[in-house]
């Protein structure tokens, strides 16, 4: 059996990406004075929806990216975070990365927050391909908040192998918007029969169409059950996943 600590740093964006990275910094650094292996920050911790992405967008070889690299070398953890890169036809990929001792991944947001007002597709163009690597024993998978509503995905992840499924979001405020969160955290979770890390960008009232976010990160069990779970405000969420809680729930129940 395999067991990993893992983190949620659940903080609150704004639009200058180098004021972010200060932010992502500190939160990790907290992280992992408490023992956390893997750390994951918000979507749009670069900058916050509400902000130009094309403005801002930078390569994965940009300040923000490398200022990421950084800290996670320096001690030594893995640090998955959403910003934003330039796709080829002029939008942005609203992209994951994951980075640390051995680990240099990217998954680009599959299903585009066209929802609720909003239209994230104008300036965002899609991803087309999973993403999943391995860190300290354990298969981990990514994905990103409006994706929680897919469920083959999480499936997909599931029969890729995905033991955990780190999945930053930016969740904005509004009616019946946390039960949807709690709810499809959950499912998710069940879905892939994998552990579900989910962490969300603080609470932040409701500004126009942009989404920005709610708190409530968590740790989800296999079989769908929140293990730890933040408030609304800035928060570092620490907790341990293990392997052989995923072998168990898949042996018992064969859905994949």
């Amino acid at each position: 059996m395999t067991v990993l600590c893992v983190a949620a740093g659940q903080l609150l964006a704004g639009p200058d990406p180098a004021t972010n990275l200060i932010t992502a910094t500190e939160t990790i650094v907290r992280a992992a004075a408490a023992g956390a292996e893997l750390v994951a920050l918000p979507e749009a911790t670069m900058a916050c929806f509400g902000t130009e992405p094309r403005a801002i967008a930078e390569p994965l070889d940009g300040p923000f990216a490398t200022g990421l690299r950084k800290v996670a070398a320096d001690l030594g953890v893995v640090v998955v975070a959403g910003l934003f890169e330039p796709a080829d036809d002029g939008r942005v990929h609203n992209t994951l990365l994951a980075t640390g001792p051995g680990v240099e991944a990217t998954y680009r947001k599959i299903h585009l927050y066209d929802a609720f007002g909003s239209r994230e597709s104008d300036v965002v163009a899609p991803g087309n391909q999973l993403t999943t690597f391995r860190f300290g024993g354990v298969r981990i998978g990514l994905a990103t908040c409006y994706d929680l509503r897919f469920a083959a995905q999480f499936t997909d992840l599931g029969r890729l192998g995905a033991e955990l499924i780190v999945v930053p979001a930016s969740w904005g405020a509004g009616p019946g918007k946390e039960d949807q969160w709690d709810l499809l955290t959950r499912a998710r979770a069940a879905d892939a029969q994998a552990w579900l890390l989910a962490c969300d960008q603080a609470y932040t009232a409701p500004r126009g169409t942009d989404p920005l976010g709610i708190g409530r990160s968590a740790l989800i069990t296999p079989t769908g059950h929140p293990r730890a779970r933040l408030a609304a405000t800035p928060d570092v969420l620490i907790a341990t996943i293990d392997t052989e809680t995923v072998t168990d729930t898949r042996g018992r129940i064969p859905i994949l």
